[in-house]
């Protein structure tokens, strides 16, 4: 019986409609001019899924769950099967696409396009394409080899061309079509079809038969024709099995051949006699689908039922041999068609090398090299089949896997991981090369184009700010294909071609002499992988695993090897990062190692290839240096990471960017990375990976995100500010101990940040009665805020928690006061040292404590006017600022207090420079919350003095920093011990410097009388003489140590009877104060309001006056041990 023709049914707005089946048979898919792709369950489904794929589809192609379409935008899109959600752009033309293609195991596709071109494009990564130029008009349809060596292409100008897909060269070409001047004006869209399984044949419809060529040898085997054929054949296509080929013609008739005796099996005419453009067979029944010009789709079913009774069984013969053989030679099939092929009759007389013992570590059988030509073996076809990794074609699927073999042929299989492809060497902020316009760099410095289409080939540069240079416009005569810009120069590389060698040129704009350009030649077969640009240096790596280094003027400098193929490599001021291969990866993960140097005076290497953490299965998409110099990289999944300098040189993932796109695909593509203010700068790219040149593109602003757990919890949302701010910050104690100049606003700025924090959470924690974590949070905070926090637990009536809190503090002042006596003997060598400690861990890196102790007194005056921070008048305040008010910690409690840098009317200071002019230190820093310029980070306490009458602030440079709790603990005590001997000097510089400010104290009493004095300060005053004959060597901090001992040995009664001693004299000292002051009351009340707001830090600040005992009960409290 003949095939069963079932009703052809309405599917999409007339015009050029296509067709196919998914992998499994169960639906079939359709597309047309209406932009529709539909997913039809079968013939009779009423309500058949449909995904929008743009204005007009003119092809699609499905395999492995992605739908391929060519839209009318010229893009060829992906998407999900058949959830039918956008996954991107896989490549884009200037004219529409007209034909897209899997390859057989679904690992490419190819699309041929209205301009000429042909693609073949790498599904899970686009930016590997293959372009084939040659036809000279519109591309009609294309057809994959099943073993993925050549590409069959026809074309409006009359050709069919053969490519060989390895190196994109034309194998053959035929002179068979009638030529055009477009599809719609084409006779036949020709499709064309190679076997399936062995690619032995080409099928070709030209005119009313359909050629068969001959693989390797490209002669023609024969035609198939038909006398019911009467108009131009339109489209051709294979059973899966390889055994049936199907045509359709422009009026509608359908036949079917068997390719193996050449007789006509099934002859089938279109109801309407519409032209068929579409025809699909059904993976594993014999069922064709077909489309017609005016959007209808039809099926046929049953088909060759009705021609030979054997016919069935011979067919699932035919597959499962084809399966055990690779589908190489169907001859011997129909010849011996029920003959076991395991009978060594069957192929030994013609040819046993079938090769079938090579596996390959693809995990599958490589295929079998059979001829049939009399005992004859084809060279080409020898070769052709040799790459080892092809793969299996789609017979599996038919017959529901592999049938078992006869044991003596079965191979042990490795199915164990495999091996992830090396990804290629890229450049960060760069788009695909094979793009004919891209961006070589997009950076924070400028952006450079480079345009390659037929009438020109040249680079565009364009600097953000105009100020560094002008936008300039080079020929790229030479194909440089890698770039990198800096506010010196321009970097440009070439690959190697057959007649000249790799080079590396650079435009030096920033140079001061005429010569602004320079080339340097690779060594012969050494080819430029990867560029970078740094502060006075260039450095290329290449494919010899060399890292060579150039000063920007063009000297060759330093040559090292590198432990594995390169990656991609970075540059910022001195330092330089290079990503390569450690090695192989398993399972999707690439395998990379990082080298991080620094190329300044002092060589040397901080990360000496550590292992690059990348998301599971993902690879390496930007790396680079965030604007203060943080190394920094993002990989494929959007995760951004960077470099904790605080935690051992280990990298913290700091954003998801995924978390901020709205589609599945849809990406983001880094630009630039800022640590203060904190911003990601990145395009978003609707659908793709990276973003045109055209229309240029907007910069989005992400911000950073840690991963903490329960960040929707208010303790979690601090905690992940805490740590964020903190690992933000770090860059600041790197630069300056590189000797880097810095505004400080941004070092007080993330004190006061963090330490507000810290109070938060240690508030948070005292009202849940969390008291141990509380003590665990005073751990983090400086020594102001822990007065602070004494205060707090104090006033919650949790005095356990206070008296440990106390405790911490007087442990926090005793590590600061011996860190003390080491700067002494530290102070000479100190500049040798510095850079080679992070002050974190070490405190090399202090002032001299001569000069501490100079700016002590200082300090104890200005802790009268700390409160005037918030202010720029000179007036000083009476009153004390209420610790409880809101803002807890405001700039006093947050900015730590360090020795004071001299005054900034000097402009630059030495930081190391013992002053021996004592007026200088009088003068203090700039208030913080006023200009923020200057290096503070230490309490308002010292900033704030006198700010009015300052020059404006300078930056200076950064010295390097204590870390803030010892830096803290140390002004714990200074202002909190004066000692006479040394007192009646630096009352005498004081004085000096009372003359110009009025805000300074004048005399030694009124210096001590100005705040509430301890009970242990009077007893260590009275006491200092005996300690001192005892202990005749011991020096001002071992004294204070001494004292504390003694004084606690003390009864209690005693120690509250020193306490009352003092609060007695504050009580006198208040009026004196009052008469002195200048403020009037407005003032005074406005600037009560502003200290609310700025936290008092240390307990020994001025009281207001209502509030005077609860305050000198606190202070006296903080210190008693009982």
């Amino acid at each position: 019986m003949p095939a069963a023709r079932k009703p052809m049914r309405y599917g999409h707005t007339e015009g050029h409609t296509d067709v196919c089946f998914d992998d499994a048979g169960s639906c079939i898919v359709t597309c047309g001019s209406d932009g529709d792709v539909r997913i039809w369950e079968n013939l009779d489904d009423d309500d058949p899924k449909s995904i929008n794929v743009g204005e007009k589809a003119y092809s699609c192609a499905l395999k492995n769950g992605r739908l391929i379409t060519a839209v009318s935008n010229n893009t060829v899109q992906i998407h999900t099967f058949p959830e039918g959600a956008p996954d991107g752009i896989l490549t884009r033309f200037t004219m529409n696409a007209n034909h897209v293609i899997f390859n057989s195991n679904g690992t490419k596709i190819a699309a041929g396009s209205s301009d000429f071109m042909v693609k073949v494009v790498e599904v899970t990564d686009s930016s590997k394409q293959k372009t084939f130029r040659g036809h000279s008009a519109p591309v009609l349809s294309l057809s994959f080899d099943p073993r993925d060596v050549y590409l069959a292409s026809a074309s409006c100008d009359g050709s069919v061309r053969v490519w060989k897909i390895a190196d994109q060269t034309c194998t053959t070409s035929w002179p068979l079509l009638q030529k055009c001047n477009d599809v719609i004006n084409a006779k036949s869209i020709c499709r064309l079809g190679w076997q399936p399984g062995s690619g032995k044949l080409l099928a070709i419809p030209v005119d009313k038969v359909v050629k068969l060529y001959r693989r390797e040898t490209w002669d023609s085997q024969s035609d198939l024709s038909d006398t019911f054929i009467t108009q131009a054949l339109n489209v051709v296509a294979w059973s899966p099995c390889g055994q049936y080929l199907a045509a359709g013609s422009v009026d509608g008739c359908i036949v079917v051949w068997n390719a193996e005796t050449q007789e006509c099996m099934e002859r089938m005419k279109h109801e309407k006699n519409y032209s068929v453009c579409g025809l699909a067979w059904h993976p594993k029944y014999r069922q064709i689908a077909y489309t017609d010009t005016e959007g209808n789709l039809g099926l046929l079913e049953n088909i060759g039922d009705g021609k030979k009774p054997n016919d069935k069984v011979a067919s699932t013969v035919a597959k499962d041999y084809n399966d055990l053989f690779d589908g190489e030679d169907d001859d011997y099939l129909n010849e011996d068609m029920i003959e076991p092929q395991s009978s060594p009759k069957a192929g030994a007389s013609e040819d046993d090398g079938d090769g079938d013992d090579i596996v390959p570590t693809s995990g599958y059988p490589r295929r079998a090299i059979i001829d049939d030509d009399d005992n004859s073996l084809d060279i080409g076809m020898i070769k052709a089949s040799s790459s080892l990794l092809e793969k299996e074609d789609d017979d599996d699927d038919q017959t529901g896997g592999v049938p078992a073999l006869p044991s003596s042929i079965q191979q042990p299989l490795y199915d164990g991981p495999m091996p992830t492809p090396r990804q290629k060497p890229f450049q960060s902020g760069s788009t695909p090369v094979h793009l004919m316009h891209r961006f070589m760099v997009w950076n924070s410095v400028g952006i450079i184009r480079c345009y390659n289409d037929e009438q020109d080939n040249a680079i565009d540069i364009e600097f953000h700010d105009t100020s560094i240079h002008h936008a300039t416009h080079l020929p790229n005569s030479l194909n440089h294909t890698m770039a990198d810009l800096s506010t010196e120069a321009v970097l440009l590389a070439c690959e190697s071609t057959e007649e000249l060698a790799s080079k590396l040129h650079c435009v030096h704009f920033s140079s001061w002499d005429a010569n602004k350009e320079w080339t340097v030649d690779m060594p012969k077969d050494e080819d430029v992988e990867a560029i970078c640009l740094g502060q006075g240096w260039a450095a290329c790596a290449t494919s010899a695993l060399l890292v060579r280094v150039f000063t920007v003027g063009g000297v060759q400098r330093e040559i090292f090897s590198l432990p594995g193929p390169v990656v991609s490599m970075a540059g910022h001021g001195e330092q330089l990062m290079i990503i390569y291969h450690r090695g192989t990866g398993f399972d999707g993960d690439q395998c990379l190692g990082v080298q991080l140097m620094e190329l300044g005076k002092k060589k040397k290497q901080i990360l000496q290839g550590d292992p690059l953490s990348l998301t599971k299965r993902s690879y390496l998409v930007w790396v680079g240096f965030s604007a203060e110099g943080t190394p920094c990289y993002v990989d494929s999944e959007g995760i951004v990471r960077m470099l904790n300098r605080g935690l051992g040189n280990t990298w913290i993932p700091v954003c998801n960017m995924r978390e901020h796109c709205k589609g599945k695909s849809d990406h983001y593509w880094v630009v630039g990375i800022h640590e203060n203010p904190q911003q990601l700068r990145c395009i978003p790219c609707k659908g793709a990976r990276f973003p045109p040149t055209l229309p240029r593109p907007a910069v989005a602003i992400l911000s950073f995100k840690l991963p903490y757990c329960q960040v929707t919890t208010e303790k979690g949302q601090m905690e992940e500010q805490y740590w964020r701010s903190v690992v933000f910050h770090n860059h600041v104690d790197y630069l300056s101990k590189n000797g880097y100049e810095l505004d400080e606003n941004a070092k007080s700025q993330s004190v006061k940040e963090q330490q507000e924090l810290l109070m938060k959470l240690f508030a948070l924690s005292c009202k849940l009665e969390r008291e141990f974590r509380c003590v665990e949070l005073a751990d983090l905070m400086t020594q102001n805020v822990v007065n602070l926090a004494v205060k707090y637990a104090s006033r919650s009536r949790r005095l356990n928690l206070a008296q440990r809190l106390s405790e911490m503090a007087v442990e926090k002042a005793s590590e600061l006061a011996t860190g003390a006596e080491d700067e002494e003997e530290e102070e000479d060598f100190q500049k040798h040292l510095n850079a080679g400690y992070s002050s974190s861990a070490t405190e090399w890196s202090r002032l001299p404590v001569r000069n501490v102790r100079q700016n002590q007194e200082m300090e104890d005056a200005e802790e009268t006017d700390a409160c005037e921070e918030a202010e720029a008048t000179p007036e000083v305040h009476k009153q004390r600022p209420n610790p409880f008010s809101k803002g807890v910690t405001s700039a006093e409690v947050a900015t730590p207090k360090s020795a004071v840098i001299a005054s900034s009317s000097q402009g630059r200071v030495n930081p190391f420079k013992v002053s021996s002019n004592k007026k200088d230190p009088v003068v203090p820093s700039a208030n913080v919350l006023d200009t923020m310029s200057k290096y503070s980070k230490k309490t308002s306490l010292s900033s704030s003095r006198a700010v009015n009458k300052q020059n404006p602030a300078v930056i200076k440079p950064l010295i390097p920093k204590p870390k803030t709790k010892q830096a803290l603990a140390a002004s714990f005590f200074q202002v909190r011990t004066p000692n006479s001997s040394e007192k009646t000097v630096e009352e005498r510089e004081e004085k000096a410097g009372n003359e110009s400010h009025e805000v300074k104290v004048t005399a030694q009493e009124n210096t001590e009388n100005r705040r509430p004095k301890t009970g242990f300060q009077m007893w260590l005053e009275e006491n200092r003489a005996n300690i001192l004959t005892d202990n005749p060597d011991l020096n001002e901090a071992e004294v204070i140590k001494e004292g504390m001992s003694r004084f606690r040995m003390l009864s209690s009664e005693e120690r509250m009877a020193w306490t009352e001693k003092a609060k007695a004299g504050t009580a006198n000292d208040l009026t004196e104060d009052k008469k002195r002051k200048r403020p009037t009351g407005d003032e005074d009340e406005a600037k009560k309001n502003q200290e609310q707001k700025s936290e008092d830090s240390s307990l020994s600040k001025k009281p207001k006056p209502l509030d005077q005992s609860t305050n000198v009960r606190l202070s006296a409290f903080a210190f008693k041990q009982s």
